[in-house]
C-alpha cells in the first residue's frame, strides 16, 4: 500500500509562483535575488500556516540554483527549531558551524523556526553573528509573535511581513487540489473549510484531508462538513432571524432548545448569530457586498432577507448579541441569559413602532400625558382643578405647541439592569407617564424685550421646577434646588450657596434644563444663577468635643451651668 503524504507536503510550493496570497513577498523576494540584493539576514513574521518556511526554503534553493530533488540541499540549508534549541550553548553550536564555507553552491542558509522562542542570553550571543555574518551566510529568522523579538535582532534583520490568506485564495487553492486528486467538491463545503481555517492554508488543508477521509465516496459535501467539524447550519440562523421578524418567540424558544440538544455551545450560538446578523447588514448596501465572503447561493438568500429586516431592528439586535456575548461567561444560568436575550430581540420592531408613535404624534396624547403629569406635581388636590373649583387656583400646565419644528420630544427607555424611576401617582392610582415623555418648549427669544422678573413667580416656577426632581425619583436635586431664592441688586442673578464643591457640581448637572424652565416661564433670557461654596462656614464646624460644647454653649447657656454644676469634663 502506497504511504499517504497530507496535502500540506504533498502540495507544498517549490516556487514563488505557486505560493498563494503573499505576492507582495514572493515579488520583492524574487527581484532581490535577481539584482543580487539579498539581505544577509531576512525576518519572516505573521500567522500560522501562511507560508513563511516555504518561502525561506525556496530562496534557498533558488540563490543555490538547486532544484527540488538535489541532495546538496541538506548541506547548504539548515533548519533550527528555536523552540527547543533556545539556550547560549545552541546558539554557539550554530555559529561554530557558520565560520565552515559550503561545499557545492554559493551560499549557507539558515533557517531559524519560532525564533521568538530564544532566550535574551541566546539573542545577546547571536547578535554579532547575524549583523556581520561570512559572505556566504544567509539566515533566515521565522515567527509568529515578532514582538517578542528583541529590537536589537530586528534592527539587524530585513523584515517581510506575511498576510493572513484571503477565504477566495484558500477556496480557489482547495479547487486545484481537488481536481487533481479527482475529488468532487461543493463550494459551500470549501468556503466553510476556508473560514474555519481562519486565514492559514496549512490548516486548510489538513481540514480538506479530514473530510476526505470522513467521506466513503470522495466527495466534499456541505452537509458532511458541518457534520464533521460539528459547524452549525447557515439554516439555522436564518430560520431565528425570519421568527423574530415574525415576533414568533415559542418558536424562536424551540429551536434554541433544538440546537442545544444537537450539542452546540449556547455561546458559539451567540458569537455566530451577532456574525449572521453584521451579514445581513452588509447586504443592505450594494456598495458593501464585497465585505461578504460566502459563497454564491449563500450570498443571495443573505441578500433576500436583508430586504425584509429593517435596518432599526439589526443594529438593535447586534447591540443584544454583544452584550450578551459579553456577560455570558458571568452567568449562573446561561441558558436563560441568551433566552433573555431572544426574548428582547423578538419585540424590537413592537419598541420601535411604539417609540414612533409617541414621537410622530405630539397633538392632544403628548398633552394630555403633561397635563396629568402637572397636576399630580401640584401641592393642591388635584380633584378641585379637575372640577374646575374657583376657591384654588388654576393648574400651571406648560404651553404645548403642535409644530414639529418646535416641539422637542424625548423618549426615555430605562437601560437593563437599572430600576425605572420613581413617580408620583395620579388622581387614579396609576403612574404618572412623566419619566416615559418629556417635553421641552423652545427658549424665550433673545430679539424680544425682556420683562421684568416677579420674585413671586420666580419662587413658583423654582418650587415647581424642585417637585418635578422630586416626582422623577432624583432626591439630590431636590435636596440641592429645596432653598428659598432671592434676587440680587441687578434683578437678573440668582445667588446660591452651597457647604461643598461636590454639590456644586452636581446643581451643574442641572442647571441648563433649570435656565431653560425660568427663561422660558419668566420671559427674561438674562436669568442665571451664581454658585457659590462656603468655605467659611465648613471650616468653622466644630469637631473635637470641646469645640462641640463651646459651639453648644452659645445657643443654649444653661449647658454651660449645667456642665460646671455636674463636673463633667469634655475631653475625657
Amino acid at each position: 500500500m502506497e504511504k499517504f503524504v497530507v496535502s500540506a507536503r504533498k502540495y507544498r510550493p517549490t516556487g514563488f509562483e505557486q505560493v498563494v496570497g503573499q505576492e507582495h513577498i514572493t515579488t520583492t523576494l524574487q527581484n532581490a535575488i535577481d539584482q543580487d540584493h539579498l539581505a544577509q539576514a531576512l525576518l519572516f513574521c505573521g500567522p500560522r500556516g501562511v507560508g513563511k518556511t516555504t518561502c525561506a526554503r525556496i530562496v534557498a534553493r533558488k540563490i543555490n540554483g538547486f532544484d527540488e530533488e538535489s541532495s546538496a540541499n541538506a548541506l547548504n540549508i539548515y533548519e533550527l527549531d528555536a523552540a527547543s534549541n533556545n539556550s547560549v550553548e545552541d546558539i554557539r553550536n550554530l555559529i561554530d558551524q557558520v565560520r565552515y564555507p559550503p561545499q557545492q553552491g554559493k551560499f549557507k542558509v539558515y533557517i531559524i523556526d519560532e525564533v521568538h522562542m530564544l532566550s535574551n542570553q541566546a539573542f545577546n550571543a547571536f547578535l554579532k553573528t547575524l549583523e556581520e555574518p561570512p559572505p556566504y551566510a544567509i539566515f533566515i529568522l521565522a515567527t509568529t509573535e515578532k514582538h517578542k523579538v528583541i529590537p536589537t535582532i530586528l534592527s539587524r534583520c530585513q523584515i517581510y511581513d506575511f498576510n493572513r490568506i484571503q477565504i477566495e485564495d484558500i477556496v480557489c487553492h482547495l479547487h486545484k487540489i481537488a481536481e487533481r486528486e479527482g475529488i468532487a467538491t461543493e463550494e459551500e463545503a470549501l468556503t466553510l473549510i476556508a473560514q474555519k481555517a481562519d486565514g492559514a492554508l496549512r490548516d486548510a488543508l489538513s481540514i480538506f484531508d479530514l473530510i476526505v477521509t470522513f467521506s466513503s465516496d470522495r466527495k466534499v459535501t456541505y452537509r458532511e462538513t458541518i457534520e464533521n467539524l460539528h459547524v452549525l447550519d447557515y439554516d439555522y440562523y436564518f430560520q431565528i432571524v425570519d421568527l423574530l421578524l415574525e415576533q414568533k418567540l415559542p418558536q424562536v424558544l424551540l429551536l434554541f432548545d433544538d440546537i442545544l440538544r444537537q450539542g452546540f455551545d449556547g455561546h458559539n450560538f451567540v458569537v455566530g448569530l451577532n456574525e449572521h446578523l453584521r451579514n445581513v447588514l452588509v447586504c443592505k448596501d450594494a456598495a458593501t457586498l464585497a465585505l461578504l465572503q460566502v459563497s454564491a447561493s449563500v450570498q443571495n438568500r443573505y441578500q433576500q432577507q436583508a430586504k425584509k429586516t429593517p435596518l432599526s431592528f439589526l443594529l438593535t439586535a447586534m447591540n443584544l448579541a454583544g452584550q450578551c456575548d459579553l456577560q455570558y461567561k458571568n452567568c449562573k444560568n446561561q441558558r436563560l441569559h441568551v433566552e433573555l436575550a431572544l426574548m428582547k430581540m423578538a419585540y424590537i420592531e413592537s419598541a420601535v413602532q411604539l417609540a414612533q408613535q409617541n414621537v410622530g404624534e405630539p397633538g392632544e396624547s403628548v398633552k394630555k400625558k403633561v397635563t396629568e403629569s402637572t397636576e399630580n406635581r401640584t401641592e393642591s388636590p388635584s380633584h378641585e382643578h379637575i372640577n374646575g373649583s374657583s376657591d384654588s387656583p388654576p393648574v400651571s400646565t406648560p404651553r404645548v405647541s403642535t409644530s414639529v419644528g418646535q416641539l422637542q420630544s424625548t423618549i426615555r427607555i430605562p437601560k437593563l439592569g437599572q430600576p425605572r424611576p420613581q413617580s408620583a401617582p395620579n388622581g387614579n392610582g396609576s403612574v404618572s407617564e412623566m419619566e416615559a415623555v418629556t417635553v421641552e418648549e423652545p427658549l424665550v427669544s433673545t430679539t424680544a424685550a425682556n420683562e421684568p422678573i416677579n420674585l413671586t413667580q420666580l419662587r413658583e416656577v423654582w418650587e415647581e421646577f424642585t417637585e418635578e426632581r422630586r416626582a422623577l425619583g432624583k432626591e439630590t436635586e431636590y435636596i440641592l434646588l429645596n432653598q428659598t431664592v432671592n434676587l440680587k441688586e441687578d434683578g437678573v442673578t440668582i445667588p446660591l450657596t452651597f457647604m461643598s464643591t461636590i454639590q456644586q457640581d452636581q446643581f451643574d448637572s442641572v442647571r441648563a434644563e433649570l435656565l431653560q424652565r425660568l427663561r422660558r416661564r419668566l420671559k427674561n433670557s438674562e436669568i442665571d444663577v451664581e454658585t457659590t461654596v462656603d468655605v467659611e462656614e465648613r471650616n468653622r464646624r466644630p469637631y473635637t468635643p470641646s469645640e462641640k460644647l463651646n459651639y453648644l454653649s452659645e445657643k443654649y447657656p444653661l449647658l454651660q451651668e449645667l456642665t460646671q454644676r455636674l463636673g463633667l469634663d469634655p475631653d475625657y
